[in-house]
């Protein structure tokens, strides 16, 4: 997939619009949002500087680019002169493809009527079987993909519960996803596939045999999940021991263990106490098809 830099600026303003990136918030780096659509950090950089022109970005050393305001500066005179610029140019292109007046009327009349606007994306949520689970696809839709999205258990927002309204887009994986298909008529749904990172599952495939291993998470409850992946990604062979923080401790059979596994949401307590070459983050990775379809419903 590849963006040029209008294209990228129109999908930003129009995500600032919706506030899926808000006031005073600092946006990916150009390297960062590059990566994830697939486009040159330059071309990234040209969007910034663009929107940056327009009042909605602001651009600071050490920082980077922050949203400065929630839409463009342009007064209603200048936002309909835009918009009919805009309107002649696609009224010329159809024209060139053969349509007349009435084909043309008739095509804008029914845009307008079934056109499902564009504001409506404004609040996604991650459904997961913990809350520690959710975050973790959270942090990777955020990291890859460049799209923000809250984290809730599937008990808190089952498919029968009314708060599944209060969202325009659920993010659910896939082995959690039929049940929610009876709102597949008044909501977005986005089947997930995901995996550790390959390079976390071949240091402790290439440490478990030799050495103690601990797994460390912030919920009990995601214990059993998470060691279920493990032996299904990765032969169990070794001593391997697993628990909970709790507080600002961690489980008392860390002392006894020669490398920490742990997931992203116990890593600040984790990386306090141990070296680098002593613990292994566990992070989830988008599938390609994921990732295409998640693109194609934010940044296409």
């Amino acid at each position: 997939m590849k963006h040029s830099a209008k294209h990228i600026a129109d999908r930003i303003r129009l995500m600032i619009a919706t506030k899926q990136f808000q006031m005073g918030e600092a946006m990916p780096s150009t390297r960062e949002l590059g990566k994830q659509l697939e486009a040159s950090f330059h071309t990234v950089r040209k969007a910034y500087q663009s929107l940056e022109q327009e009042g909605l970005l602001e651009g600071r050393v050490g920082v980077g680019f922050i949203v400065k305001r929630q839409s463009t500066l342009l007064d209603k005179s200048a936002r309909l002169e835009m918009g009919a610029e805009k309107m002649r140019a696609v009224i010329e292109e159809l024209i060139g493809y053969g349509l007349d007046e009435g084909e043309l009327e008739t095509l804008f009349e029914e845009q307008l009527l079934y056109q499902e606007w564009p504001n409506r994306i404004q609040r996604s949520v991650v459904i997961a079987e913990t809350e520690e689970l959710a975050n973790m696809h959270a942090e990777a839709i955020k990291r890859e993909v460049g799209v923000r999205a809250e984290a809730m258990t599937i008990t808190s927002l089952d498919p029968s519960s009314p708060k599944v309204h209060n969202y325009d887009a659920l993010f659910i994986p896939i082995h959690l996803f039929n049940p929610y298909r009876v709102h597949e008529d008044e909501l977005r749904l986005i089947p997930m596939m995901t995996q550790f990172e390959q390079e976390a599952l071949l240091m402790i495939s290439e440490r478990l045999n030799n050495e103690t291993l601990g797994l460390v998470t912030n919920q009990e409850a995601t214990l059993p999940y998470l060691l279920q992946m493990l032996k299904s990604a990765v032969q169990i062979e070794g001593s391997f021991v697993a628990g909970a923080t709790y507080g600002k401790s961690l489980p008392l059979f860390v002392r006894n263990c020669d490398v920490i596994v742990h997931t992203t949401t116990a890593a600040k307590l984790v990386e306090s106490k141990y070296p680098s070459s002593q613990r292994i983050a566990l992070r989830y990775t988008l599938s390609e098809k994921t990732k295409e379809m998640i693109r194609s419903e934010y940044w296409d």
